[in-house]
């Protein structure tokens, strides 16, 4: 099974083993210098990073080679070893890893971060770097592309329900190029792992369909001979490397205490001493000292997408929905994807879309039937789909993570926090948000779409006001890089017109984020509005007209950045209402009530949404229910105006 792009002489394991001894000194001196990290399990998987490194095909002098495997490391709480090992290899030089480790402005962080050669992916909350190497591999199928994915992995986040998500996705898609690395040192924070939390981590991954391969994580040949096996085999394949923690150095040796406590300054003697390795932290705190003065004018780690391929797909020529029709926002989105891939020529495009078990709901099932081999449905596994578009969409693959609003948004926060961090080309496309879902009741009621995504920092949002709105804002998502999140509700929508019964978002219109659109003029107030109520604003307009009172209209689809021109002019008015279908603590009134604020603006403002959890009903009755209905926001503009 020796095959000559992967694997280690015997002479390199020689070497390897030398090696292996003088990283677990650089393990030691970077925490004891930074007064902090994790040694222990460092010490217990350095082993494994060297193998893996030595074995896979990279090229250290060539971080981003395009042929590379990719090497995803999950337990990044490691960075120590991962440094330690990449360092010795030639990824970069050794010293500056050792001396600026957790120094504030270094890219040697406390976990793996991307803007590390040799990191693929920013890891630190466990449990997730599976569904990234699964995320790899999607994208590799798509585009064509003849690598291996190895994750290396701790025992104890094996007890992740992510983990086993990710193992049956990858088992279902036939995933063979994908092998796992466990260091199995049976130690964690709290103790031992199979008295915190026991798991049978050999019959989970068999179970799921998995090859399970046992050896010594840390007898060198025995490890690359199982990762030889591992990725001849034909199956995806987990290698359980039994290990000890802090492995080396005797009182560190299966003790959990040293999991993520560095050593004080005698046990940092002693352990060089065992080491037999040179005591030079004197050189390094002076170095650490040097490198300090200069991080502060300019740090090292913004080099952050060294590896990532973004992919920016032809938009398509929009669809109109025309005057007098009403349409489905999500239909219109589901619509838009077809046309996209269409757009691509060639019968291949690099475009994957993720679904959980709601293809029919969110609009995907044509998308699914005409480009089957673009789309992957991973069931009810919503957190580990998250992460696997996420990933996939910096290796050079347009993603489409499209849910329902309440699991694609709040169940998944923690994984889009992460592919916010990891700086992901990802569309999030979310349908059935807000009180306009009606009948499936508060636990499906994503009332806080918008409230929860302005927590990330990186993600842009947008909530269209109708089909052709949104048709446009799809496209304008895939040709734009960075990360979206599209939100619309389940009913069929009016399309929104002018007041000579034209429509508005179609002809010469173009999606512009940030800029909102005053739908219709006034001089007494102003109603800001979103999404799935917009009609609703202008019907309430035309009543509030009949009685002689005159407001402007303004829809802004972007709620997290208020258009300043239009806020200005609204301003003279006086008067500013707030009208959506969100919480009302979160939502647009959020962010123009913080635009008034910074901008001085001497305003009356008024907050209509939703004040708590709604019922299951019609959505209309949910509507008349919270105040949002459009009796409700005349009288609200009427006691604006003091009338």
């Amino acid at each position: 099974m020796n095959s000559p792009e992967r694997w280690i002489s015997d002479e390199d394991l020689e070497k390897l083993r030398e090696l292996s001894r003088i990283a677990r000194g650089d393990i030691i001196k970077m925490t004891t210098l930074a007064a902090s990290g994790h040694p222990g399990g460092s010490m217990s998987s350095i082993d494994i990073y060297l193998a893996l490194f030595s074995f896979a095909r990279v090229k250290p002098n060539e971080p981003c080679w395009p042929a590379r495997d990719r090497i995803v490391i999950s337990h990044g709480h490691t960075s120590p070893g991962v440094y330690a090992a990449l360092g010795r290899l030639g990824f970069f030089d050794i010293d500056e890893a050792i001396a600026t480790f957790r120094l504030a402005g270094s890219r040697f962080e406390g976990h793996v971060e991307r803007c590390v050669p040799g990191v693929e992916w920013s890891t630190g909350n466990l449990g997730q770097g599976l569904s990234a190497g699964c995320g790899f591999a999607v994208a590799g199928r798509i585009r064509g592309e003849d690598y291996h994915v190895f994750v290396a992995m701790s025992d104890a986040e094996q007890a992740k329900g992510q983990v086993a998500e990710a193992r049956r996705f990858a088992h279902k898609y036939g995933f063979t190029n994908i092998t796992v690395v466990v260091d199995y040192n049976e130690r964690q924070i709290s103790g031992k792992t199979y008295e915190v939390m026991p798991v049978n981590i050999k019959e989970g991954y068999a179970s799921d369909g998995w090859r399970v391969i046992e050896t010594n994580g840390h007898d060198l040949k025995a490890l690359r001979n199982a990762l030889d096996e591992a990725v001849s085999d034909g199956y995806p394949t987990a290698i359980i490397a039994r290990t000890v923690m802090g492995k080396g150095v005797s009182f560190m040796e299966g003790n959990e205490e040293y999991h993520g406590r560095p050593l004080k300054t005698d046990e940092y003697k002693k352990a060089i001493l065992e080491l037999g390795v040179e005591d030079d932290l004197d050189k390094y705190k002076a170095l650490r000292s040097r490198f300090a003065s200069e991080l502060k004018v300019s740090p090292r780690h913004k080099a952050y997408e060294s590896c990532s391929e973004t992919v920016i797909l032809k938009p398509g020529v929009p669809r109109t929905y025309v005057a007098g029709s009403q349409v489905e926002t999500r239909q219109a989105f589901g619509n838009a994807l077809i046309d996209l891939a269409e757009a691509q020529g060639g019968g291949k495009p690099l475009i994957a879309v993720f679904d959980c078990d709601l293809a029919e709901s969110v609009r995907t099932l044509e998308f699914a039937k005409r480009f089957p081999a673009n789309f992957f449905q991973a069931g009810v596994q919503e957190h580990t789909t998250a992460t696997i578009a996420g990933a996939a969409s910096i290796q050079g693959v347009a993603s489409f993570f499209v849910d329902f609003g309440v699991f694609g948004v709040d169940e998944t926060y923690n994984q889009h926090r992460l592919n916010d961090i990891n700086h992901t080309n990802l569309k999030v496309v979310v349908t059935h948000c807000g009180l306009n879902v009606g009948e499936d009741g508060k636990t499906h009621h994503c009332i806080d779409y918008v409230g929860v995504f302005r927590n990330l920092y990186g993600f842009r949002v947008i909530v269209p006001a109708d089909a052709n709105q949104t048709d446009r804002a799809t496209r304008f998502i895939a040709s734009t890089p960075g990360n979206f999140l599209l939100a619309v509700g389940r009913s069929k929508l009016p399309v929104i017109t002018d007041e000579a019964g034209r429509e508005v978002f179609a002809g010469n219109y173009v999606f512009q984020y940030g800029k909102a659109e005053v739908l219709r003029a006034g001089r007494d107030a102003a109603i800001f509005t979103m999404g799935s109520i917009v009609h609703k604003a202008i019907s309430a307009w035309e009543r509030l007209r009949d009685i002689g009172v005159n407001v402007m209209v303004v829809n802004v689809s972007c709620p997290l950045e208020v258009d300043e021109n239009v806020l200005e002019e609204a301003a003279k008015t006086g008067r500013i209402i707030t009208y959506e279908d969100h919480n009302v603590n979160t939502g647009l009134g959020a962010s123009v009530s913080q635009a008034i604020a910074e901008r001085g603006y001497n305003v009356r403002i008024k907050r209509l949404g939703i004040g708590g959890y709604g019922a299951s009903g019609s959505f209309e009755d949910l509507y008349r229910m919270a105040g949002l209905d459009e009796v409700s926001l005349v009288e609200a503009v009427m006691k604006l105006l003091g009338g």
